[in-house]
């Protein structure tokens, strides 16, 4: 008998039985939200649970396009569709192999039901992003070389200690580009990650972004010092908050702030993590057009006339490096973009400040 069969007998108790399934269960309302979804449905799709209230189809990603035909099919005849080892891209990149069943259920929605099959996700599928990035970083790299040259020269001879810094600055930004070009043009190469104060991070950007914008933009900062340190990459770390800021600064920001929380039990991809990091990028910009918001992480995809659209593309990639998750709310005059890092347990005594 199938999760439909069991909605339709058992309708009072259905949802206690569903959230005890390894199958991932969701109930599709006519207006394409998700009104329902078990706890293995969130893990397969990486949706959080608190966010479930009338959550639109769309928001699955990829997979609501895999799942869209399907569901007119079901809806036109009337008849549950079973489907066969059908593959479904994650909201994380991913590649999911399972068997779909979607038919009738109560009140005219729709019972959904996924059944990953072996259990793993395929996770060396190849980076577009990063398959684009290598034949930029190839031309990089010499420019990049020269410009660390003349800062060294220009940090000998100027003799105003702001400038002396400024030019030093530009030292340790070449650096940070010249590994970054280097692990590009490694294929399969991964980050290696270390102990890790996110607050330094955030100041390293802070600093940068206050360096290169006009003196009327304001940046405020909200930190936990109860924040534990954490495991990652600095340099690709400072990259994502660098790329989120300076897209801020791109939709007109007057305004960016940075904050920082400890969150428990929280959904990072796929999986729920007891202990994250929650790092907040919010702005006063126009916020992201509606026309964007399926697509804005997507390589190339830029609202600007002269984007390059990888500054997002780049920032979520680097999030899933770190098992980690990027994900934004906007509205005109309020943007925030939200990096969530999970905390391993060996650190979770270990706080910072700033």
């Amino acid at each position: 008998m199938n999760a439909a069969t069991r909605q339709q007998s058992a309708p009072i108790r259905a949802t206690e039985v569903a959230d005890q399934l390894e199958t991932g269960v969701a109930l599709l309302g006519t207006d394409d939200t998700l009104v329902y979804a078990n706890p293995a449905f969130c893990e397969l799709f990486a949706v959080s649970p608190s966010r479930l209230r009338s959550l639109p189809l769309g928001a699955l990603g990829a997979a609501a396009q895999a799942l869209a035909p399907l569901i007119d099919r079901v809806r036109q005849e009337g008849a549950t569709l079973h489907r066969r080892d059908q593959r479904i891209e994650t909201r994380s990149g991913r590649s999911l192999h399972a068997d779909i069943t979607i038919g009738p259920a109560q009140d005219a929605a729709l019972l959904i039901e996924v059944h990953p099959l072996g259990g793993e996700l395929d996770a060396a599928l190849p980076s577009s992003l990063s398959e684009s990035l290598r034949g930029l970083a190839h031309e990089v790299k010499n420019p990049l070389a020269g410009v660390r040259g003349a800062a060294q020269l220009l940090a000998r001879r100027v003799a105003d200690p702001e400038l002396a810094r400024l030019a030093d600055l530009i030292v340790t930004e070449a650096d940070r580009l010249a590994a970054l070009t280097n692990r590009l043009l490694e294929p399969g190469g991964k980050p290696h990650l270390s102990t890790l104060n996110l607050h330094e991070v955030a100041e390293r950007a802070r600093a940068l972004i206050a360096a290169e914008a006009e003196p009327q933009l304001h940046l405020d900062r909200d930190y936990d010092p109860s924040l534990p340190l954490l495991r990652g990459h600095g340099d690709r770390l400072l990259q994502l908050v660098l790329n989120l800021m300076r897209n801020a600064l791109q939709a007109g920001a007057t305004r960016i702030g940075l904050r920082t929380r400890v969150e428990h039990n929280v959904l990072i991809g796929e999986k729920v993590s007891k202990l994250a990091a929650r790092l907040d990028v919010i702005d006063d910009g126009r916020g992201v057009a509606d026309e964007m918001r399926d697509t804005l992480f997507l390589p190339f995809v830029s609202g600007r006339s002269k984007g390059t659209g990888l500054g997002l593309a780049l920032a979520q990639e680097i999030a899933a490096e770190h098992a980690g998750a990027l994900n934004y709310r906007s509205r005109p005059g309020q943007t925030a973009f939200t990096l969530l890092l999970p905390i391993a347990q060996m650190y979770r005594g270990e706080t910072h400040g700033h």
